[in-house]
């Protein structure tokens, strides 16, 4: 892909795939300066850990906000992509609503501050909270009834339910040390199940 985004004449495969990956690169390392530096935290700091130039970064994302809403349409994907993974390489469909859930906290207790930008007058933001509503609760839900078809957990919840439940849990686990989303929400999960 050249610097207009345009894309040469029969290489088209391979350099989309190529863009895509490098994307991803950025992606990553931004999502990591962002967890350990906040979401202010300098472009040189995120171009220095993805191996690449301030003015990449600026180039694929010409603006703050379009690189905020990019990592965190990122961290959906990957965590939405994660549930029918998991579902099909895990004995069993709790097990994978586990570790799917335990992913789905990562992404709600790393934010550090994209919540609060995401808060803000942008407009680039409008739409961000309906992107994670319609990608992360039909996979929620699809773990939850493999689950329950299975026989491994009580039929009758809904995967939103389960998301605010856990989302609730993972409310203040920034602000407190002392205290351990992780262990309530394992909690919650473990009291899924048939007895």
């Amino acid at each position: 892909m050249n610097d207009s985004g345009q894309q040469a004449a029969g290489a088209a495969g391979p350099k989309r795939k190529d863009a895509r990956r490098n994307q991803q690169i950025l992606l990553d390392a931004a999502a990591s300066v962002f967890v350990a530096s906040g979401v202010e935290a300098p472009v040189r700091d995120i171009a220095a850990r993805a191996g690449v130039g301030v003015g990449t970064i600026y180039r694929h994302f010409p603006t703050r906000a379009d690189l905020i809403v990019a990592v965190y349409r990122h961290q959906v994907d990957a965590c939405a992509e994660a549930g029918p993974a998991l579902l099909a390489s895990r004995e069993s469909p709790y097990e994978a609503l586990a570790q799917w859930i335990d992913r789905f906290v990562d992404f709600l207790v790393t934010k550090h501050g994209l919540a609060g930008a995401l808060q803000s007058d942008n407009a680039g933001f409008d739409g961000l909270h309906a992107y994670f509503l319609d990608r992360l609760v039909p996979v929620c839900g699809q773990l939850l009834d493999a689950a329950a078809d299975r026989g491994e957990i009580r039929p009758g919840f809904g995967g939103l339910e389960l998301m605010r439940g856990v989302g609730n849990l993972c409310i203040g686990a920034d602000s407190d040390p002392r205290y351990d989303a992780r262990r309530m929400v394992a909690l919650l999960i473990a009291g899924l199940r048939r007895t």
